[in-house]
């Protein structure tokens, strides 16, 4: 097998594996599963990943990087820092079916008992913190937020993100879309010494 068509079968493995995931769960996808939605054998997936916690880690930071692809996109742009906070904070909400919500719920709890997988959780759940406190910073650098502390105003503001969107995502309707975004909206805004208004 060339290294060209190795790494085209192991995207290709990836997202089966995600979308494998999605439906079965991370605890619940076995090896042989991967392989047979993939149409190949399971000698081709521990050719790959050598274990299922590599495959599982690996598929978890697959489907991850694409929400933070969206972000380095906000990061990256010569916005002020309130549009890009809005952006960020829009981009955190659950939206549709929230696959992506479900594979990072899922991750964390999975990650209680897989070390690879918690590196690469806590790895990609870091930099969620790290760019949000960086907006902020930059923010409170321009006068446009008051705020002590950036990088515990990140913390809490994800804190209230993460806890809302578990719950939107998990358990259907007890809080709607527009509870979860008028909540952050409200949280954002008294940690940054603004008007809710200003971040709609």
């Amino acid at each position: 097998m060339t290294r060209r068509a190795a790494e085209i079968r192991l995207d290709a493995l990836l997202r089966t594996a995600c979308d494998v995931i999605a439906e079965r769960g991370l605890a619940n996808t076995r090896t042989a599963d991967v392989a047979q939605a993939a149409g190949v054998s399971q000698a081709l997936v521990f050719y790959h990943f050598a274990t299922k916690e590599r495959l599982v880690a690996m598929a978890f930071e697959h489907a991850v990087e694409q929400d933070l692809v969206r972000l380095d996109a906000v990061m990256r742009s010569p916005a002020p820092p309130l549009s890009k906070l809005r952006r960020i904070l829009k981009l955190y909400t659950p939206a549709g079916r929230p696959t992506s919500w479900s594979m990072w719920i899922d991750g964390w709890s999975e990650s209680l008992r897989t070390p690879e997988l918690e590196r690469v959780s806590r790895r990609l759940d870091l930099r969620w913190r790290e760019d949000l406190a960086s907006v902020i910073a930059d923010g409170v650098a321009d006068g446009t937020f008051e705020c002590a502390d950036p990088v515990g105003a990140a913390w809490r503001i994800s804190a209230v993100m993460d806890g809302l969107a578990v719950q939107l995502a998990v358990h259907d309707r007890v809080i709607s879309r527009r509870q979860f975004t008028e909540w952050v909206r409200l949280v954002a805004a008294r940690e940054l010494g603004v008007d809710p208004a200003v971040l709609d």
